[in-house]
């Protein structure tokens, strides 16, 4: 008996059961197969691949051993997993004429998508207005009074991002300048804004003359007299477009990893054609304001599926190039939208005319088709088959060419279930839902700050006849998109993609430090007549200031947006899309935010985002590096896409981390020697392939 109760001590009962095999570092056939695919090759690069061996899940309920599984639940053959190296290459990857046709289709609808995004800022301009029957006086008053006017209204624009995803929160109300006697003492005063009193003598009008400068002769402003005490209304339709936008990614983003991206993106077409024709109709400014939201809600559709479509259709050497191609495409719609409502003349007609072009999408539902990829990840084989058929079909390809013997192997696994997954199960996972937390808050933050250096340069602080003018604000915060772009193109080609997001990163902190610490310097100086400062060398440096970080705030939240979307397994890749555009739409909500308040609050904002630019340059390093990697597929290879460090370690240098096998248990030595065997051949005490 004692010797049973010291057998029973040290574990070896009869009641006890097996270790599981990823306690002795083994790994069981099915996650063995689901992760080598990605984590045994390396790059196309030449470089250590990044995602590594998977450790085994726990067995199932039961106390069914991993090897006791049957076929029907193992995972399916390698070289179905690995789709760009195995899949992809025997459809010819890029170079096929049907690939380059279905890339083209994700670019068309781009210019679409950046006229509705852009709307906005001509829809709801605030123009000059005065009372009706003042006469012609009133009206030059209300003229030469623009320049004062723009000037301090221009303090609520916050600049229009170029993502597929940005709506841009244009002037406000309620910053209108008192001009009474300024300009003549006969031209009667302009009104005053509502929060400066709502009962003013110069709000006490019955109709009003409005002075549009966006190129219309009406707009939703002017058409319900948005104005005086109504003038909040403007900031609530505002409000509209992107929460419809916010709740768009998170709802679209979830059913398009459930059910597919192409009957999302389908259904996204009809009812943004039924809600945003519907918004031409509008009778009030609350039908105006809730048909707004749901034509943002199925905005989102559109741009989400489009955008996971562009990726998955990619090798990984041109997803990048082809990615920032749509977003040049979308920046045409940008600099064309003054022309196309200076040709519309009316809001309604260009609202509808925004619209309409989306009536040619209605051509997808036979010519587009779903997505390999994500049929490949979610093991929906048979219909994996007839598309890889059509796919060679429209190729004019020899079957004979496939040399791996994909086809044979997708004969085999035909009867499998399809295995779907939601977003909801990166909760469980140690890397996975860190990356993309860092990048919700790296897009949260950049496209945040973006108003705070938008109203710094455009402000009634600084004193630039240049942006005193509608075109003139419009086309340079437009233009500085379009350098951001450019210069994103170029560093991330020789840094990749967390090099870029951290240069732009630093950039952006720098810039808004030096903002709030520097200027305020200069203003204490430029009260001393003998320190040589004056207030026009305040301008310049905010100016300097707010141009370098417009232009790198707008590259970091771009940036995010498409690291996200490189880091996200295929299996909830719209899912994880959508986090990251929901995050930066809350940024981009701050504006219109802050302008409903009259400004108030604006330097604790300006403060806030400071802050975070520095806590995000530290977990901007805890993200891996995604550039001329293959995309993971399903959860297992997205929680092991290892990070490495920025500078490569020197040869015969022994890295101090362990990896995952090694850390699983700290209870004692004589499991090491098991982890230790349990490690892939061709890896290294911190997970990265050896040289």
């Amino acid at each position: 008996m004692a010797i049973d109760r010291r057998r029973e001590a040290a574990g070896g009962g009869p009641g006890r059961q097996p270790p599981p095999a990823e306690e002795n570092g083994s790994l069981p056939p099915g996650d063995a197969a689901a992760s080598a695919p990605l984590g045994g090759r390396a790059g196309p690069s030449g470089g250590g691949g990044e995602i590594q061996p998977l450790p085994a899940p726990h067995p199932a309920a039961g106390g069914q051993h991993p090897g006791c599984s049957s076929a029907a639940a193992a995972a399916p053959s390698l070289l179905l997993l690995d789709y760009d190296g195995s899949v992809l290459p025997f459809l010819g990857g890029l170079g096929g004429g049907y690939q380059k046709t279905l890339v083209l289709l994700t670019w068309i609808p781009a210019l679409f998508i950046g006229f509705s995004q852009f709307s906005d800022s001509f829809l709801l301009d605030q123009p000059n207005f005065w009372c009706r029957g003042a006469g012609k006086g009133a009206e030059l008053a209300g003229v030469t009074a623009t320049g004062r006017w723009d000037s301090g209204d221009v303090a609520n624009w916050t600049s229009p991002p170029t993502t597929p995803f940005s709506t841009a929160s244009w002037g406000a109300a309620g910053n209108l300048s008192n001009s009474s006697g300024a300009d003549g003492g006969d031209t009667p005063p302009l009104p005053s804004p509502p929060d400066k009193g709502n009962n003013a003598s110069n709000c006490d009008c019955h109709a009003w003359d409005y002075g549009i400068r966006t190129g219309l002769v009406q707009n939703v402003v002017s058409k319900w007299d948005l104005v005086c005490d109504n003038a909040w209304k403007v900031h609530i339709a505002k409000f509209s477009l992107l929460v419809g936008l916010i709740f768009g990614y998170l709802i679209t983003g979830c059913i398009a990893d459930w059910v597919g991206r192409r009957p999302v993106l389908l259904f996204s077409i009809i009812f943004i054609l039924i809600f945003g024709l519907t918004v031409a109709l509008s009778v009030n400014v609350t039908m105006f304001s809730t048909l707004r939201f749901f034509e943002g809600f199925c905005l989102a559709g559109i741009i989400l599926t489009l955008y996971a479509l562009r990726i998955e259709l990619c090798p990984p050497g041109k997803r990048f190039m082809i990615t920032m191609v749509a977003s040049f495409v979308a920046m045409a719609g940008q600099f064309l939208m003054p022309g196309l409502a200076a040709l519309c003349r009316d809001w309604q007609v260009l609202q509808a005319l925004i619209i309409c072009p989306f009536l040619l999408m209605l051509l997808y539902w036979s010519i587009f088709p779903e997505s390999l990829r994500w049929l490949m990840a979610t093991q929906q084989f048979e219909s994996a088959k007839k598309l890889i058929l059509h796919f060679t079909q429209k190729n004019c390809m020899n079957p004979e060419s496939d040399i791996k013997g994909v086809m044979p192997e997708l004969e085999k696994e035909l009867s499998r279930r399809p295995k779907k997954v939601c977003i909801v199960k990166v909760v469980g996972t140690r890397n996975l839902w860190k990356n993309i937390v860092v990048l919700c808050v790296n897009s949260l933050t950049g496209y945040g700050i973006h108003h705070c250096f938008a109203r710094s340069m455009m402000g009634h602080e600084v004193k630039v006849p240049l942006l005193e003018n509608f075109y003139a604000d419009y086309y340079t915060v437009a233009s500085i998109a379009l350098a951001s772009c450019l210069a994103m193109c170029v560093v991330v080609r020789f840094l990749g993609r967390r090099g870029g997001l951290l240069l732009f990163m630093i950039l952006t902190a720098l810039a808004s430090l030096l903002q709030l610490g520097l200027l305020n310097l200069i203003g204490k100086y430029s009260q001393h007549p003998d320190s040589g400062m004056s207030d026009s060398v305040k301008d310049k440096f905010s100016i300097t200031f707010s141009i370098v970080g417009m232009f790198a705030s707008h590259a970091v939240g771009s940036l995010s947006v498409f690291f996200c979307a490189e880091i996200t397994p295929t299996v909830i890749r719209c899912g994880g899309l959508g986090l990251v555009l929901a995050s930066a739409g809350f940024g981009m909500l701050t504006a219109p935010i802050i302008d409903l308040h009259n400004q108030k609050g604006y330097f604790l904002h300006h403060i806030i985002f400071a802050c975070c630019t520095l806590i995000c340059i530290i977990c901007i390093l805890l993200l891996p590096e995604s550039r001329n990697q293959s995309l993971p597929e399903n959860i297992s290879n997205g929680e092991h896409y290892t990070r490495q460090p920025l500078l490569p370690h020197k040869k015969g240098e022994q890295p101090l981390l362990l990896t995952n096998a090694e850390l699983k248990d700290y209870s004692g030595l004589h499991d090491a020697a098991t982890a230790g065997d349990g490690l892939p051949e061709n890896a290294t005490a911190n997970g990265m392939k050896s040289m």
